[in-house]
């Protein structure tokens, strides 16, 4: 694989591209704190937090404006309703959020609702401005190159500043496959130039490492940036941490 980035490298440049995820249903306001806390790292600070929309305000008040709040819509369930991911991204905005992270109606579109789920898409990017809109399309269930190639591109023509792979919810998240695919549809989308993000099952820094070399590898070097790369993810920042720290990671070996 080209550019092949040393493992400290890595872990520095997946730690300044990652959101730090807690997304479990029985999270609370001291889940939430710890979060926030684990946020800032004695290596520097992670790119942003990603919560539930009622804990926005929280997790806002407890950061500094350098780690961005971002939030989900309609999820994880991916509905074909409108009217709900609407109202989390109100939710989002009133409560101060930097970030949307909203999910594709994705069974729509393997059923051929494909112009009803661009209508989705459109409403929410308009609804979310000027936030960041983060459009997730369940690479792992869409399955097929070609469903992961339309559902990139349907989130790029409604102006999506990332295309996520995962809700980290489903038997499949991530994978080097996916990302291939959604990496070329976003190069050669061109201008307004998108972002990707990796997210579900990345938990050591030689899992991140495949994506930034494909980021690279589809994009240049100059886009391992926050600002057009990203990892979800609760547990990786462990592992960022300890090959950081230079002690023995707890995982070494990519699980590709």
């Amino acid at each position: 694989m080209p550019h092949n980035l040393p493992l400290p490298e890595a872990a520095r440049l997946a730690l300044q591209c990652l959101d730090l995820t807690s997304l479990d249903e029985a999270d609370t306001p001291a889940d939430i704190i710890a979060l926030c806390q684990r946020a800032q790292t004695r290596f520097g600070p992670v790119a942003a937090v990603c919560v539930w929309p009622r804990f926005v305000a929280q997790a806002r008040s407890l950061l500094p404006q350098s780690i961005r709040v971002a939030a989900v819509a309609n999820f994880p369930t991916g509905a074909l309703d409108a009217a709900q991911a609407l109202a989390d991204v109100k939710a989002i905005k009133d409560a101060g959020g930097d970030e949307v992270d909203v999910v594709l109606p994705y069974r729509a579109l393997m059923n051929g609702q494909s112009f009803e789920c661009a209508d989705f898409l459109q409403q929410v990017r308009k609804a979310s401005r000027p936030l960041t809109l983060k459009v997730i399309i369940e690479s792992g269930v869409l399955a097929t190159p070609e469903l992961i190639a339309q559902a990139t591109r349907l989130a790029l023509h409604a102006g999506a500043d990332f295309v996520k792979t995962s809700t980290g919810k489903t038997a499949t998240s991530a994978t080097p496959e996916a990302a291939t695919v959604m990496l070329r549809e976003i190069a050669n989308y061109g201008l307004p130039a998108a972002g990707f993000k990796a997210s579900g099952g990345i938990r050591c820094v030689p899992d991140a490492k495949v994506y930034l070399e494909l980021t690279t590898a589809a994009l240049g070097a100059s886009a391992l940036t926050a600002r057009r790369f990203r990892f979800g993810a609760s547990g990786l920042l462990n592992d960022i941490e300890a090959v950081l720290s230079g002690e023995a990671a707890a995982s070494t070996t990519s699980t590709y």
